[in-house]
């Protein structure tokens, strides 16, 4: 933590330090008297603005407009930026509604599901993403559908609609998880052979990736190899940049960074480059291996679709929008289900009898034994026997209530308006649903909020659901998430394979895992473990 604090200390004070590198050059040019009058108007400036601020945070905290209540300004959340959303969590226990002043505008903070139901359907068009961040996203995602609002969101809705609606795409998609999650098992295998700890995020990420890469491109990745470096660079360029992008909500110079191309702004551009290069490939190669067939029926990949659609419509899909259509579709391929089922499988290694309650549920739904290969397995593991798995189901939607994919999700108001319990927002607020704040609530969940229990997810051993309102992690109302169901399977094939063959621990039990703040829940440092075959453990 001290090192994280110290590294972004590190990155505020880089535009300090380049003003005064500055400052010491001018002055091999110009006078003394010269140099001390401009030294007092850059201090008298600087002054200036902060005085301004101050102004504008004591109006606001004293406001007595019915606003939600102050905590802090932008600067607060700067401190504890490296746990920021168990900082909210904090708050929320005492607030369920409360607010930070920036220097523009108030950035307002819901836990309450019926405030949530406001902003997400009932008042949906008055909650856009909004200039403020749109202008913060769009380095990474352009005009992707997580950053998008009107016409353009609307496209890329029913583009997507019509593709996660497609039987072709359903079958296509389980064949293609069984498919990389059984490399997956391979691969935990060789370590299991060789005494090795796995860093079981890791794997999943790329396994993730590959399935998303052949699922909407179609192509085979196998990042799981680790030989591709053009297809490493990228995922650590997206996570950095993930990261970076986010950051940019408590720093106040993330402009000023960005215009003179320093600290982060500068290592973030050099991520999109990286990012913008892989994808544009994948365009043009996509659209050659189309070339060299049919351009026109039926094709199992997402890419092939768009590429079929940009055809009709060549001036408004761009490859620049398709690119920005893809990163979306990677984004939720990968990001959320590997997120995921890092939480799952540190809560199930937390949780040992919960581990082996899941893998007894997985043996009797599939009718599967142990002498079963790999392959043999895979052809019990039927849509049939998946539905069977209320336990593991209830398992994965427990983890997602305590560490939802997108913990924070930021909308704008367009006008002001009044939430459901009577606070006011002004137009041009931010306002946020906080996912993860909302799954330790005991006045949501009960008295044992953040305990980490599936049996509240069963009546009579079936699955229940909950209103997307209280249980935020695939939103609610218009913007609800498409690939609810598609993530389910992807999660649910990933776990019954590895819960099947391997019993895990954690290589220090002792250790808490933390996350990287950033726009989905990564946990940081990975989650390194011990595989043992079931059979032998």
């Amino acid at each position: 933590m001290i090192i994280n604090n110290l590294c972004l200390l590190s990155k505020m004070n880089t535009v300090i330090l380049l003003f005064a590198n500055l400052f010491i050059l001018t002055g091999l040019y110009y006078s003394t008297p010269f140099m001390l009058r401009l030294f007092g108007l850059i201090v008298l400036f600087m002054l200036s603005i902060l005085a301004a601020f101050l102004v504008h945070y004591l109006k606001e905290l004293m406001s007595k407009d019915h606003q939600p209540p102050v905590i802090g300004s932008v600067f607060t959340m700067l401190i504890h930026f490296n746990h920021l959303f168990d900082y909210m969590t904090d708050i929320a226990k005492k607030h369920r509604t409360f607010r930070f002043v920036t220097p523009t505008h108030s950035e307002v903070y819901i836990a309450d599901p019926i405030n949530v139901e406001h902003i997400l359907k009932s008042n949906f068009p008055n909650y856009t993403k909004g200039d403020y961040h749109k202008s913060i996203m769009k380095d990474l995602f352009g005009n992707g559908i997580f950053a998008a609002d009107g016409d353009i969101w609307r496209h890329q809705r029913k583009l997507a609609s019509l593709e996660f609606s497609t039987k072709v795409l359903r079958d296509f998609s389980t064949v293609v998880f069984r498919s990389n999650t059984a490399k997956l098992v391979n691969k935990v295998s060789e370590a299991v052979v060789h005494d090795q700890i796995l860093d079981l995020q890791a794997l999943l990420m790329r396994t993730t990736l590959d399935s998303i890469f052949k699922v909407g491109f179609g192509f085979d990745l196998d990042t799981l190899s680790g030989l591709d470096e053009t297809s490493n660079r990228f995922m650590i360029a997206f996570d950095d940049s993930n990261c970076i992008l986010y950051g940019r909500y408590v720093d106040v110079l993330w402009r000023v960074k960005r215009y003179l191309n320093v600290g982060s702004e500068a290592d973030l551009k050099k991520n999109i480059r990286v990012i913008d290069y892989f994808m544009y490939e994948l365009i043009d190669l996509k659209r050659e291996q189309m070339k060299k067939g049919k351009l026109e029926g039926d094709k199992d990949d997402i890419l092939s679709r768009f590429l079929i659609e940009s055809e009709k419509s060549p001036g408004s899909m761009t490859d620049e929008y398709l690119r920005d259509i893809s990163l979306s579709f990677i984004i939720a391929g990968k990001d959320t289900s590997a997120n995921t089922l890092t939480w799952f499988f540190y809560m199930l290694c937390k949780h040992t009898f919960i581990q082996e309650k899941i893998a007894l549920e997985v043996e009797e739904a599939t009718g599967a034994e142990h002498t079963y290969s790999i392959d043999e397995f895979s052809h019990k593991l039927t849509e049939t026997a998946l539905d069977k798995m209320h336990y593991l189901h209830a398992a994965l939607t427990e983890t997602l209530r305590l560490y939802p994919a997108v913990p924070l999700d930021g909308k704008c108001s367009e006008n002001d308006d009044i939430l459901p319990d009577g606070f006011k927002i002004k137009k041009g607020d931010g306002i946020s649903y906080m996912a993860y704040p909302m799954g330790r609530m005991t006045y949501i969940w009960g008295e044992d909020a953040e305990d980490f229990r599936p049996e509240r997810w069963l009546h009579d051993g079936v699955f229940q659901s909950e209103s997307p309102f209280k249980f935020t992690a695939f939103q609610g109302g218009p913007r609800i998430c498409l690939g609810k169901e598609f993530a389910y399977r992807q999660m649910k094939i990933l776990a019954a394979f590895l819960v099947f063959f391997f019993k895990f621990k954690l290589v220090d039990k002792h250790k808490e895992a933390t996350y990287r703040t950033m726009f989905t829940l990564h946990m940081d440092k990975g989650l390194p473990l011990h595989a043992f075959p079931r059979s032998k453990a």
